[in-house]
C-alpha cells in the first residue's frame, strides 16, 4: 500500500496547478490531504474520480480554513468523521478510513505560530489526540497517522535548531510529547528508514527559505508499531510545488 500525505494550502488552489497531473503520476492507494481550505461542495471531484479514487472529505465550520480529506483507489470499509471532540471536529482535523485490518488517518495538528491562545490549544490537542488514538488501538490496533503535526521532532528535521528552540513547531514542550508519543508505541516511518539530515517537508515562502532547503519536516506517516516490520519504502517529493508543504510517502506491506 502506497500511501501519501500532503498539507495542499489548498486544495482549489493546487488544482490549478496541475494537481491531478501530478496524482495521475503517482498513482498513490491512497493519499491523505490536509489544509483543504475548502467545504465539500467546492471541492470538484470529477478529477479524482475519474483518477479511480474515491474522495471523503471532512471541512472545518469555517469557510477557507482547515479541513482533510482522503482519497482512496480501494473503497473503504468504514469512514470516521472526526474524534466526536467538538472543538476540534469543528475545524476539520481528523478523518478515518478502515481497509480491512488497517486503518489510515489523515490528521491536520494545529498551528501554535499565532500566539500563546492557539499555542495553548495545540498542546492541549496533542494531549487529546494521543489519548484518542491510544484508545482507537484497542479496537482498530494497525493504524497509519498521516498528516501535518506541525512539530519538528528531532533536531535534524529542522534547519538552524539553536535559534528554534523558542519557535512554535520546535518547543522543548512539543518535542517532548512527541518523544513520549514515541515512546508509547508509535513509529516514525521516515526516519525508521532514513536517518540522513536536510529531509524536509516545510518551507517559508519568505527569503527564498525553498531554494536554499531551510526548511522543516513537519509531516508524516505515524505507524503503530505492529506495522514497523513491513515499513518498505519512505521518501520526501520535494519537487511537488503545488503547496509550501511538499507531500511524504510510506509504503507498507499490507
Amino acid at each position: 500500500m502506497k500511501i501519501i500525505s500532503y498539507n495542499v494550502n489548498g486544495i482549489r488552489a493546487a488544482l490549478k496547478k496541475d494537481f491531478l497531473g501530478w496524482l495521475a503520476h503517482e498513482a498513490p492507494d491512497v493519499l491523505c490531504i490536509q489544509e483543504t481550505k475548502a467545504q465539500e461542495e467546492q471541492i470538484d471531484q470529477t478529477g479524482f474520480e475519474k483518477l479511480g479514487y474515491h474522495c471523503y472529505w471532512f471541512s472545518a465550520q469555517k469557510k477557507g480554513y482547515s479541513g482533510v480529506g482522503i482519497l482512496s483507489k480501494t473503497k473503504p470499509d468504514h469512514v470516521e468523521y472526526g474524534m466526536g471532540i467538538e472543538k476540534y471536529d469543528n475545524e476539520g482535523r481528523f478523518l478515518r478510513a478502515d481497509f480491512g485490518e488497517i486503518s489510515v488517518v489523515s490528521a491536520y495538528h494545529p498551528s501554535g505560530s499565532s500566539g500563546t491562545e492557539r499555542q495553548a490549544f495545540k498542546m492541549q490537542w496533542l494531549s487529546d489526540f494521543h489519548n484518542y488514538v491510544n484508545e482507537l488501538r484497542q479496537t482498530r490496533p494497525q493504524l497509519i497517522l498521516s498528516g501535518d503535526y506541525n512539530i519538528c521532532r528531532l533536531w535534524i528535521d529542522i534547519h538552524n535548531p539553536e535559534k528554534q528552540q523558542k519557535t512554535s513547531g520546535f518547543l522543548p514542550e512539543e518535542r517532548e510529547w512527541f518523544q513520549e508519543f514515541v515512546d508509547d508505541g508509535y513509529v516514525d516511518s521516515f526516519r525508521k528508514l532514513n536517518p540522513a539530515k536536510h529531509q524536509y517537508s516545510w518551507w517559508s515562502y519568505r527569503a527564498t527559505a525553498r531554494q536554499r532547503n531551510k526548511g522543516w519536516r513537519i509531516d508524516y506517516h505515524m505507524v503503530t508499531d505492529n506495522l514497523d516490520e513491513k515499513i518498505q519504502a519512505v521518501s520526501i517529493l520535494s519537487e511537488a510545488v503545488h503547496s509550501d508543504h511538499c507531500p511524504v510517502v510510506v509504503e507498507i506491506d499490507v
